[in-house]
């Protein structure tokens, strides 16, 4: 199922901050993403309806099954391709924001092609085999 790039970011943000800090509120995201608190409650509401997230009784965020798998699918692609840029000479700065647009577009065959070929220069194998 396709879903909107900003449904996208919340999750991969979701999984982050509960990587970061175990418990994730509302407030945590807004403050992440520099949004506001309506606009996180607004987007929090449609995730929860769509049945990505859920919310307890004390407010704590909490990702699906179906919400995990897309926040991991983002964050794999985020951290691959703006660890790849930076082993082009990029910035980490822009690798950061270009790897950010880029993971919501790619699909998933060209994403497989270029971890394949990520992960296969960097394996000591690959190198020795290279010489």
């Amino acid at each position: 199922m396709k879903i909107q790039e900003s449904a996208e970011n919340y999750l991969e943000t979701i999984l982050v901050l509960r990587n970061r800090h175990g418990s994730v509120h509302a407030i945590d995201i807004a403050n992440e993403l520099s949004f506001s608190k309506p606009s996180v409650s607004v987007a929090m509401r449609n995730l929860r309806e769509n049945g990505y997230i859920t919310v307890d009784s004390s407010n704590n965020i909490s990702l699906t099954p179906q919400g995990l798998v897309i926040a991991e699918t983002i964050y794999e692609r985020h951290t691959l391709i703006s660890n790849w840029l930076i082993s082009l000479g990029v910035s980490p700065e822009t690798a950061a924001e270009d790897a950010c647009r880029m993971e919501h577009v790619i699909s998933a065959e060209s994403f497989s092609a270029i971890k394949q070929h990520v992960l296969s220069k960097g394996t000591p194998e690959t190198e020795e085999s290279a010489s």
